[in-house]
C-alpha cells in the first residue's frame, strides 16, 4: 500500500536560459505557481472519479508576478497508451482560474497534468496597445518587439520563418508609416505565428500527473431492482430457480430497470442453519440464509443445486442481457461452516481459545451461521488470492457488476490491492459498497476505488434531513469520489417511515430516491408496500426472504408498478437526472415540501416533494427565474412529467398542493420559451394514479387558482 504523501507538491520548470528542464528543489523558487489542481481527492492520493464520454473540467490557479500574459494547456494519458494528449486552457478572469476540457473515451485510470509557461510577446503587445492609445512614443518598444519577433523566426522554417522575418524588418524601420508599422505590431495573425514559434519562458508543469478513475456509463446512472430467484417458482411452495426467475426478468425490463441485483446464488451451509424469521433453528425444508454461503455442493464459484447450474445461470444472464439489464452478483466474503475452505485452510479463520472457529457476530447480534475469514492470518497471501479468483470465475462467465457485502469490516488494503487487480484487466467492473458503517468509512472505501456507494437515505425522512444530507453528497469534494446509489429498502432495512406511513410513504420515497441521485434501488416487495416489520421497534421484515421464500402477486391492488414504470421513463429521457452534482435546492415555505432543481442543458427540471405521508401539505415555492433566464414577472410553462399536465406560472413564487392520497409530488419541466397554446388548466387524468404526481401548482386542478380560502397563508 502506498503512503501519503507529506511534502508540498513540486512543479517542474524550465530555465529561460537554456532549453533542457531542470527540476527546482523548494517549491517556492517555482517561477509559476500551478496551484489548487482539480479534481483531487486528498491532493491526489486518491483519483476522482468520472464516466466515459463525460466531460471532466480540470482546473487550476496559475499565478507569476506582476501583469505577463501566461497560457496552459491541459495534458493527459488514457490507459494503456504511453503517449499524451493535450488541450489549451482557457482563462476565467471573474474566478482567476484556469480551466480545460478531458472527456475520456474509455474506462480505466487515467493520470493528468497542467503545463504553464510565460508568453512574452502576448506581454509586449497589450502594453504596446496601451502606449498607443496613452499616445506616447512607442519606437523603442516596436525594436524590442522586433527582437522577439527575431527570436520566433529563427524558430521557425519556410514561409512562418520569411513572414515573421518580414514582419519584424518592418517593425524596425523607422522610415515607414507609424500606422503600418503599429498595425503590423497588433495583427492577431502575427501573435499567433510568433507564440506558436516562441521558446516557452518558465515553462511549468505540475508533478506527479494526478489519477482520474474513468467507469462506464452504468457506474454513474442505474435503476436497480433486487430479487431472490428462488422465491419465484412458477408453482407454489416450490424452490424457484433461475429458469423461473427468467420469467420475471421482461416485468423489470417494462418497469424500465437496468440492474438485477441477486443475493447470494451459491449453495447454503446445513450447520446452525437459521430457520424462518431468524429462529436459531431451521425446520426440514427452512432454506436457510443465502448469505452463509458454502456446503458439500462448493463454495464461492458453484450454484446452490435447486437454482440450476452454471449453464442456467448463463442462460439467465444471457436472457437479461437480451432485455437490456445487467446481472449483479453479491460478493461475500464469509463462509458458512460448511464451505470447503473450512476444511482445505482452517488457519483462514478466526479460531479461539479452546480451538473452535469463530462465528460472525456484531454484539448482540449473533449469526451462527456464518464465519468471518481472516484477512490478517499467517497465509493471507494466498487467501487474497482465493478471493481474487472468485471475483475473476465470474467476470469470466459474463458478471461485470459486483454487489460487495459489508467491506467496512475487511481491511483497507485489501480493497485497494483487490479493486486494482481487477481493474488492470477489467476496467469496466462495477463495485457497489454495501456498507452501513460511519460516514468516513464509507467514504475511504469510495476512495479506494468502489464505483458506489450504499448510503444513509434510509434514515433521512423529514425535507430539512434531506437538505443537509444530500448537500453534503453532491458538493465536492465528496461528489467527485463518492456516487450514492439510493435503495429505498433492503432485505435487512424497513424503516419505520414506511411501516407506519402507509402507501404514500413509498410513492414518496420512491420519487426521491429516483430523482436525487442517478442510482437508486429497490428491493423486492417495495412495489406491493409491504411493510409488517418482525416485531415493533425492528426493522426487520417479518417472515423475512433472507430465511423463507416469499412468492409474490406482483399486480396485487395498491401497487406501485405505475410509479416505478413513469418514474424510470422520466429518468431515462432527462438528461439532468443523469448526473449527480447538478442538484440545488431551493426555498419552500412549507417545511414538510421538499423543492429542488435538476438542471443539464436544455433541460430544467423543479421537483416538489410532500415529505409527510399522512397530511396534505400545500404553500408557496420559489423558482430561481434569474437563473432560468426569465424577467421577475415572466409568464412560464411546466410540464408535470408524471401526469402529462401542463400549466402556467408566473414569477419566483407559485404555489403548489400536494395530498398524499392523491399525490405526493411533481416533476415538472420548465418549459421556455412559455408553451402557448396548451399551455394553463389542464384535466387530470382519469384515476389521478398512475405515478407519484397530479395536479397542485397555481391555477392547476383548482377552480380558485391558490391556496383554499381562510388558511391564513399569504399569496
Amino acid at each position: 500500500m502506498t503512503t501519503q504523501r507529506t511534502r508540498p507538491r513540486a512543479a517542474r520548470t524550465e530555465s529561460p536560459s537554456r532549453r533542457g528542464r531542470r527540476t527546482w528543489d523548494q517549491p517556492w523558487s517555482t517561477p509559476i505557481l500551478i496551484l489548487e489542481p482539480g479534481p483531487t481527492v486528498d491532493g491526489g492520493r486518491w483519483p476522482a472519479k468520472r464516466v466515459v464520454g463525460e466531460d471532466c473540467v480540470i482546473g487550476a490557479d496559475i499565478l507569476r508576478e506582476g501583469q505577463d500574459a501566461l497560457a496552459a494547456r491541459l495534458r493527459w494519458r488514457a490507459p494503456g497508451e504511453r503517449a499524451w494528449g493535450s488541450a489549451p486552457m482557457e482563462y476565467d478572469a471573474d474566478r482567476d482560474r484556469w480551466t480545460g476540457v478531458l472527456r475520456p473515451d474509455r474506462p480505466g485510470r487515467w493520470l493528468f497534468t497542467i503545463e504553464a509557461w510565460a508568453e512574452p510577446f502576448a506581454s509586449w503587445r497589450a502594453e504596446l496597445e496601451r502606449w498607443l492609445a496613452a499616445g506616447e512614443d512607442v519606437e523603442l518598444d516596436l525594436a524590442e518587439g522586433a527582437e522577439l519577433v527575431e527570436r520566433s523566426a529563427r524558430r521557425a522554417r519556410g514561409e512562418a520563418r520569411r513572414t515573421l522575418a518580414d514582419a519584424a524588418a518592418l517593425l524596425r524601420d523607422a522610415r515607414a508609416a507609424a500606422g503600418a508599422r503599429a498595425a503590423a505590431a497588433l495583427d492577431p495573425a502575427l501573435e499567433r505565428l510568433a507564440t506558436a514559434h516562441a521558446h516557452r519562458v518558465d515553462f511549468t508543469r505540475l508533478e506527479p500527473a494526478l489519477p482520474l478513475l474513468v467507469d462506464r456509463e452504468r457506474a454513474r446512472f442505474a435503476a436497480w431492482y433486487e430479487l431472490f430467484p428462488r422465491s419465484h417458482a412458477r408453482e407454489r411452495g416450490r424452490h424457484g430457480t433461475f429458469a423461473d426467475a427468467s420469467w420475471q426478468l421482461p416485468r423489470l425490463s417494462r418497469l424500465g430497470f437496468d440492474v438485477v441485483y441477486l443475493p447470494p446464488i451459491h449453495p447454503i451451509g446445513v450447520t446452525n442453519r437459521k430457520g424462518r424469521d431468524n429462529r436459531l433453528r431451521a425446520a426440514p425444508g427452512d432454506p436457510g440464509s443465502p448469505w452463509a454461503i458454502g456446503g458439500e455442493e462448493g463454495g464461492h464459484t458453484a450454484v446452490h443445486p435447486d437454482l440450476g447450474t452454471l449453464e442456467d445461470f448463463d442462460r439467465f444472464r444471457r436472457s437479461a442481457e437480451e432485455l437490456g439489464l445487467e446481472v449483479a452478483l453479491d460478493y461475500a466474503l464469509q463462509c458458512s461452516p460448511d464451505h470447503p475452505w473450512l476444511r482445505d485452510h482452517p488457519d483462514w479463520f478466526f479460531v479461539r481459545a479452546d480451538g473452535s472457529i469463530r462465528h460472525a457476530q456484531n454484539p448482540p447480534k449473533k449469526y451462527e451461521d456464518i464465519v468471518p475469514l481472516n484477512f490478517r492470518c499467517r497465509d493471507r497471501a494466498a487467501l487474497w488470492q482465493a478471493c481474487l479468483e472468485v471475483l475473476l470465475f465470474w467476470i469470466g462467465r459474463g458478471v461485470r457488476t459486483f454487489r460487495v457485502d459489508n467491506p467496512h469490516t475487511k481491511p483497507f488494503a485489501f480493497w485497494e490491492w483487490m479493486l486494482g487487480e481487477v481493474r488492470r484487466e477489467h476496467p469496466d467492473v462495477v463495485f457497489l459498497s454495501e456498507a452501513f458503517t460511519r460516514p468516513k468509512r464509507m467514504r475511504a472505501l469510495a476512495k479506494l476505488g468502489f464505483a458506489q456507494s450504499y448510503t444513509y437515505f434510509t434514515w433521512r425522512n423529514t425535507a430539512a434531513e434531506l437538505r443537509e444530507y444530500f448537500t453534503e453528497l453532491t458538493t465536492p469534494p465528496v461528489s467527485d469520489y463518492l456516487r450514492p446509489n439510493l435503495f429505498v429498502n433492503t432485505p435487512d432495512i424497513l424503516h419505520e417511515y414506511l411501516q407506519a406511513g402507509g402507501r404514500a410513504a413509498f410513492r414518496a420515497r420512491l420519487l426521491l430516491a429516483a430523482t436525487l441521485s442517478p442510482l437508486y434501488g429497490v428491493y423486492s416487495g417495495f412495489e406491493l408496500c409491504e411493510s409488517l416489520p418482525r416485531e415493533p421497534g425492528s426493522e426487520e421484515y417479518l417472515h423475512s426472504e433472507k430465511y423463507e421464500l416469499r412468492p409474490r402477486d406482483w399486480e396485487a391492488p395498491g401497487n406501485l408498478n405505475g410509479d416505478l414504470a413513469a418514474l424510470n421513463r422520466i429518468r431515462r429521457g432527462n438528461p439532468a437526472l443523469r448526473l449527480l452534482d447538478n442538484l440545488t435546492f431551493l426555498h419552500s415555505e412549507t417545511p414538510e415540501i421538499l423543492f429542488y432543481r435538476k438542471s443539464a442543458p436544455g433541460n430544467e427540471l423543479l421537483v416538489a416533494v410532500n415529505t409527510d405521508p399522512r397530511r396534505l401539505q400545500h404553500g408557496f415555492v420559489h423558482v430561481p427565474v434569474e437563473e432560468l433566464g426569465l424577467a421577475a414577472g415572466e409568464r412560464y410553462a411546466v410540464e408535470d412529467l408524471l401526469t402529462g399536465e401542463r400549466f402556467e406560472w408566473r414569477g419566483a413564487r407559485n404555489y403548489v398542493r400536494l395530498d398524499p392520497a392523491e399525490r405526493v409530488g411533481h416533476v415538472f419541466r420548465v418549459l421556455l420559451p412559455p408553451g402557448g397554446a396548451g399551455v394553463g388548466r389542464a384535466a387530470v387524468r382519469p384515476g389521478g394514479d398512475a405515478a407519484a404526481g397530479g395536479a397542485g401548482p397555481r391555477g392547476a386542478g383548482r377552480g380558485d387558482g391558490g391556496p383554499p380560502p381562510g388558511d391564513g397563508r399569504d399569496r
